[in-house]
C-alpha cells in the first residue's frame, strides 16, 4: 500500500559561475578549489567559508536526499555546476536559505510552500511532470529543460512476509483516508497531488525508481558520507 505525492521544487535565486583566470601567467587555479569547513552547517566557520567561496550553492536534507538528486539531475541535463551543501534535515537548511546563507534548494512542497506564500522564498519552478495545482502559474523545470522530472513520493511499508490479506486491508484503509475531502483539501493546499495505488503498483514504482536514480548516482559520482 502506498500514497504517491507529486511535489514541487522551489528555490530562491540562482547565482552560479566560477571566477575566470586573470592571465596566462597566473594559471593557478586550473580547477575549482575545495574549501573544507570542519564544523557543522550554520556556524560561524561555515558562514565565512560560504561568503568567501564562489556563490555555484544549493542545499538539501543530506547526501542522497531527494533535493540532492533533483539538483544532480539538473546539473547533468544542463551542464551546470553547483555547490551542493548537505544538511542534517531540511529545517536547518531552510533556516539558512531564508537568511541568505545559501542560494537555493530543490525542496518538497510540504516544507517550502508555506515560506513561498509568506514571501520569505521565491519559487522558480516545479520539478514534477505537470504544474502544481497549488501554484498553477509556476512553470515546470521541464518547460525549460526537456526531460527533467524529479517527483517525490511517500509510501507505507511493513515487515517482510506480511500476510497478503493484512496488506490488502491496510492498503484499503490508507487509500480510504486519502480520499477523504478534508485530507485531500489540506494536502492540495500545500502543493501535494495525491495518488493512491495498489501494493503491486507500489512495488513496480520502487523497482523502477531504484533503477532510474541508481543510474544518476553513478553518473554524477554521488557517494555516501
Amino acid at each position: 500500500m502506498n500514497r504517491t505525492l507529486t511535489l514541487v521544487a522551489l528555490a530562491a535565486a540562482v547565482s552560479a559561475g566560477w571566477p575566470a583566470p586573470v592571465s596566462a601567467q597566473q594559471a593557478y587555479p586550473s580547477r575549482p578549489i575545495r574549501i573544507i569547513s570542519p564544523f557543522a552547517p550554520g556556524g560561524g566557520n561555515d558562514t565565512l567559508c560560504r561568503t568567501i567561496a564562489p556563490k555555484l550553492t544549493y542545499v538539501s536534507a543530506g547526501i542522497g536526499a531527494s533535493g540532492h538528486l533533483g539538483g544532480a539531475l539538473f546539473e547533468v541535463l544542463t551542464g551546470t555546476k553547483m555547490l551542493h551543501v548537505p544538511y542534517k534535515g531540511m529545517a536547518l537548511a531552510l533556516t539558512d536559505l531564508i537568511s541568505g546563507q545559501v542560494t537555493m534548494t530543490f525542496g518538497t512542497s510540504l516544507s517550502v510552500v508555506p515560506h513561498v506564500r509568506s514571501g520569505r522564498l521565491r519559487a522558480l519552478a516545479t520539478t514534477g511532470a505537470q504544474r502544481s495545482p497549488a501554484l498553477p502559474d509556476l512553470p515546470t523545470v521541464a518547460e525549460t529543460v526537456p526531460g527533467y522530472e524529479a517527483s517525490l513520493w511517500y509510501g507505507f511499508v511493513g515487515p517482510a512476509h506480511m500476510p497478503p490479506q493484512i496488506v490488502r486491508k491496510l492498503n484499503a484503509e490508507i487509500v480510504g483516508v486519502l480520499k477523504l475531502p478534508d485530507v485531500r483539501e489540506r494536502l492540495a493546499g500545500q502543493g501535494v497531488d495525491v495518488h493512491s495505488s495498489t501494493p503491486e503498483e507500489f512495488a513496480k514504482l520502487l523497482s523502477s525508481d531504484m533503477e532510474r536514480w541508481a543510474k544518476l548516482v553513478r553518473r554524477a559520482g554521488i557517494k555516501a558520507e
